[in-house]
């Protein structure tokens, strides 16, 4: 027992008492404060099944419940689907076949759920939730507008809202402000902390991606992403045994889990060596500001245009450029000129800062086998392959922000940046044959 939770977890779990909402939070907060405390779950629902072969319905609903918590999904919607049809029955096999991706079943068991009594408002956040995730960002957002009163000052609808408008590709400091304001809310709302963490790590800010990953962490039942993306930011510190034991908790839950599986052996096996990093680290943060996309900022339309015509994409771009370049471009004056100075300035980076950068132009690719809409792919940013987050770290590293970029590179050349092995190279090469494209050399 957790000290100042009076909460035995394995009689709740074994027990004939009372079991709802209250109890499950109950439960979630004793593995928030206690991750051990998984094991003891992990055992009582163990002896529960094998002590009750005939359950009744309402013991099929609390071992249901926890097997869901235990992260073993296809279990619980077996079992919930034998209990006694009740409305946190319904929610749960509907949160199961959510977290399997099944999201018809999910959406038909959070309706059955409202119509047994569930919570509306939890129910129709959680089928906001689904819609998102099974790319109907419209609906989602349609629904959210249908929502009012007190809910709306909730931290999940909060956060329900930002994730909606980044799925959608709206202002990214709207998406910020609906995180912030969901964590004021509530501080350990998982999904805003990850939220949080995510945008934070696609700018750079490395120190505030940590802090809000470490606090995800802290939640139960933790988000998978959160702990492969902390894990990776871990690794990059040089703290590999810490980086392990998130891969690990991903394994407690799913134990089939291929990148966890592999990341884990990676930083097993880095966890006896020395790196000195401090150069490192800090030609990364040079190189994720470099690859903030223009379209970031709020620029003119004019300034805008001249940038897109020129084929100016990145903050990286335009620090291989000079003034001269900039001014001779069509429509493109001094105007436009302090305007992009102010903006890079606010980064610390100047005009032709890095110019000398240029080298060598890089391989040309042999477009003539290409379809119009392939060879228009090339000059895509390289976030429309939805790299995980350990390749996309690479592609920074590596001052890659195109798919035509990507392509000029060999899986040899990829493979010798820091973190990126083979697992990821294999991820690349999947992406890339989804679009019938290929690395050099492949």
């Amino acid at each position: 027992m957790v000290q100042g939770l009076d909460f035995d977890l394995k009689h709740v779990v074994l027990s004939n008492t009372t079991f709802g909402p209250e109890e499950i939070r109950q439960i979630i907060r004793l593995l928030s404060k206690d991750y051990a405390s998984f094991a003891v779950l992990r055992d009582s629902v163990a002896e529960l099944e094998a002590s009750q072969p005939e359950r009744s319905p309402a013991t099929n609903v609390r071992l249901g419940v926890c097997l869901y918590i235990l992260g073993r999904n296809n279990r619980a919607i077996e079992i919930l689907s034998n209990a006694d049809g009740g409305a946190l029955a319904h929610y749960y096999r509907g949160k199961a076949n959510y977290a399997l991706n099944k999201f018809d079943k999910a959406i038909e068991g959070y309706q059955a759920a409202q119509t047994a009594g569930y919570n509306r408002d939890e129910c129709q956040l959680a089928i906001v939730e689904t819609h998102r995730a099974s790319g109907s960002n419209d609906v989602a957002m349609k629904q959210l507008d249908d929502l009012f009163g007190p809910v709306e000052q909730t931290a999940d609808y909060l956060y329900q809202r930002g994730a909606t408008v980044a799925a959608l590709g709206g202002n990214p400091a709207e998406v910020v402000a609906l995180y912030e304001r969901a964590v004021e809310s509530d501080s350990t709302h998982a999904g805003a902390l990850f939220g949080l963490a995510l945008e934070n790590d696609r700018r750079g800010n490395d120190e505030e991606a940590l802090g809000y990953y470490q606090k995800a962490a802290a939640c139960f039942p933790t988000h998978v992403g959160t702990l492969l993306n902390l894990g990776i930011l871990l690794e990059d510190r040089g703290e590999f045994d810490k980086a392990a034991h998130c891969y690990s908790r991903i394994l407690d839950a799913y134990p089939n889990e291929p990148r966890a599986r592999m990341y884990l052996k990676d930083a097993q096996a880095s966890s006896d060596m020395f790196y000195d990093e401090e150069a490192q680290k800090k030609r990364d943060r040079i190189a994720q500001v470099l690859s903030i996309p223009v379209t970031d900022f709020e620029l003119s339309v004019r300034s805008r245009n001249c940038l897109q015509k020129m084929g100016i994409q990145t903050l990286g771009d335009l620090t291989r450029c000079s003034e001269q370049e900039l001014l001779s471009s069509k429509n493109f004056g001094e105007t436009s000129l302090i305007e992009i100075r102010e903006m890079l300035h606010s980064k610390g980076l100047e005009l032709g800062q890095f110019s000398s950068d240029k080298g060598t132009p890089e391989p040309t690719i042999e477009v003539a086998g290409l379809s119009p809409d392939e060879q228009a792919l090339l000059d895509r940013p390289i976030s429309e392959l939805n790299l995980s987050v350990r390749a996309r770290k690479c592609m920074v590293r590596l001052g890659i922000s195109t798919i035509g970029e990507l392509v000029r590179r060999t899986g040899d050349e990829l493979l010798e940046c820091k973190n990126f092995g083979v697992t990821s190279l294999n991820e690349v090469r999947e992406k890339l044959t989804a679009s019938n494209l290929r690395l050099r050399g492949d």
